[in-house]
C-alpha cells in the first residue's frame, strides 16, 4: 500500500512559475517528493488558449525506454507541442539543455504560452551551470525541501523532528521502518548518487565526514580540525562541504556582521538540513534515543532554523550573530524591506533570556526579538522580547509573506 500524498506548499508557487517561464527547474535532494509534485501538477487540468485542458508528458531519464525516445531529442520534443513536458533526472542527459533552448525560442517566436518544460533534478553545480548557460532568461528555479510543520501538521512535530521530513521516512509505519529507510537513503547517496552528481569521493570518507557534521550539528566550521581527522588537506574538506551544500543536504549559515567594536566570529555555522538524517548518521532511531543523546539540543536548533528559514518571505537573508566572547543570537533574519528579526531558540520550556542574549540584542538592535521555546503559550518578556512556540513563530513569518509585495 502506497503512503498518502501530503499536499506541498510549494505547489502554488510552482504553478505561478510555469505560467511565467517557458521552463522551470525543480531542484532538491532525491526522494524529497519532486516527482510526486510534478506528476500532480502534470495530471491536473490546465487550460490552453483554446479553452481545452492542456495535456502533459512525463519522461524519466533513468528509464531506458524513455531515453530511447530522445535519440532524436530535437525532433521528438519539438513534435509534442502544447504539452507540459516533465523531464525527470535531467542531470543524466545534460546535453538536452541546448536542445530545449532551441525549441523554447521557436515557441516564443510563435507566441505560444509559457510552461513548456518542467525539469527535475538533484541539485548540482553541473545542473545549475548547464541550465544557466543554455536557458538564461527562459528558466525559473525552485527548490523543494523536506516536509515542514506546515505540511506535516502541528500535532506531528515530535515525529517530524525524530524522523525528518523526507516523505517516506516521515510516513513510515513505525520508527524502525523509518530508520531503515534513512540508512538506505544515506548508503544510496554515498555509493550511487553523489559519485554521479559530483566529484569522485570515496564513499567511506564522505560517510565519516557527514557523520562528523552530525556530531557537531550547528557548530562553527573548522576545516583544519575536520581535515586532520580525515587525513586530507583543508581544500579537500572544503570541497566535501561545498558538495553537500550544493546537493541541498547541508546548510552553511553565515555570520551576521554589524558595526560594533567587538571581535565577531567569521566562520559559518554548519547544519545538516534534515534532522532525520542527523539522527540516522548517529544511530538514533526513536524519540527517546534522540532525547538521551548530547546532540538533542543542537538537533532541535537545526530543526527550528530550517523550519523558520523556509517559512520566511522570499529574499530573506538568514545568519547568526556571535562574538569571540560567546555573546550570540541563534538566528538573525533580514526581511525584505529591511526589518531585522532576532530569534533565540530553546528546546525546553524555560524562556528567561540569558544576559549574553541581552548584550547581543543591544549590539544588533533588531526591530523585533523572539525566544522560540518548547511550549505553545505566547507572552512578553522583559526588554521587548516575545516568547512563543515554533508554530507561533512560523505563523509570524507566514504573516510577513502575505504582506510582502
Amino acid at each position: 500500500m502506497n503512503p498518502p500524498i501530503i499536499p506541498r506548499i510549494l505547489r502554488s508557487t510552482l504553478e505561478q512559475h510555469l505560467a511565467l517561464f517557458p521552463a522551470v527547474a525543480l531542484l532538491g535532494p532525491r526522494q524529497v517528493g519532486k516527482t510526486t509534485l510534478a506528476r500532480t501538477i502534470a495530471d491536473a487540468p490546465r487550460q490552453t488558449g483554446t479553452g481545452r485542458p492542456r495535456p502533459s508528458l512525463y519522461l524519466d531519464l533513468e528509464n531506458p525506454r524513455h531515453l530511447d525516445r530522445l535519440s532524436d531529442a530535437r525532433g521528438y520534443l519539438g513534435s509534442v507541442r502544447h504539452r507540459l513536458v516533465v523531464l525527470d533526472e535531467i542531470h543524466r542527459v545534460p546535453e538536452l539543455f541546448q536542445v530545449l533552448r532551441g525549441i523554447i525560442d521557436d515557441r516564443i517566436r510563435n507566441g505560444e504560452p509559457a510552461g513548456h518544460f518542467l525539469i527535475l533534478g538533484s541539485a548540482s553545480m553541473d545542473l545549475m551551470r548547464q541550465s544557466g548557460e543554455s536557458l538564461a532568461g527562459r528558466i525559473g528555479y525552485l527548490a523543494l525541501d523536506p516536509l515542514d510543520i506546515r505540511e506535516s501538521g502541528p500535532g506531528d512535530v515530535e515525529r517530524l523532528w525524530t524522523r525528518g521530513g523526507f516523505p517516506r521516512s516521515f510516513l513510515a509505519p513505525d520508527d524502525a521502518a523509518s530508520a531503515l529507510w534513512r540508512r538506505n537513503f544515506i548508503r544510496t547517496y554515498l555509493e550511487r548518487d553523489i559519485p554521479m552528481l559530483g566529484p569522485r569521493v570515496p564513499a567511506e570518507t564522505l560517510r565519516r565526514f557527514w557523520t562528523m557534521l552530525a556530531h557537531s550539528q550547528g557548530g562553527r566550521w573548522n576545516a583544519s580540525v575536520l581535515a586532520r581527522s580525515l587525513g586530507v588537506d583543508g581544500k579537500t574538506v572544503m570541497r566535501y562541504l561545498d558538495l553537500l551544500v550544493d546537493l541541498l543536504l547541508v546548510r552553511r549559515l553565515p555570520p551576521f556582521h554589524v558595526n560594533v567594536r567587538k571581535r565577531l566570529v567569521k566562520s559559518p555555522r554548519v547544519y545538516i538540513r534534515d534532522c532525520g538524517i542527523v539522527h540516522a548518521l548517529l544511530g538514533l532511531d526513536t524519540w527517546d534515543d534522540v532525547l538521551g543523546h548530547p546532540v538533542a539540543g543542537k538537533s532541535w536548533e537545526g530543526f527550528a532554523v530550517e523550519t523558520l528559514i523556509r517559512a520566511a518571505p522570499d529574499r530573506t537573508l538568514a545568519s547568526f550573530y556571535r562574538t569571540a566572547t560567546g555573546v550570540e543570537i541563534d538566528l538573525v533574519l533580514e526581511l525584505p524591506g529591511g526589518a531585522v528579526w532576532a530569534v533565540e531558540i530553546k528546546r525546553g520550556i524555560a524562556t528567561a533570556p540569558a544576559r549574553s542574549l541581552r548584550v547581543a540584542l543591544d549590539d544588533v538592535r533588531p526591530d523585533r526579538a523572539f525566544v522560540v521555546y518548547g511550549g505553545d503559550e505566547r507572552y512578553p518578556l522583559p526588554g521587548d522580547v516575545e516568547a512563543l512556540g515554533l508554530g507561533g513563530m512560523v505563523e509570524e513569518l507566514v504573516g510577513q509573506v502575505r504582506e510582502s509585495p
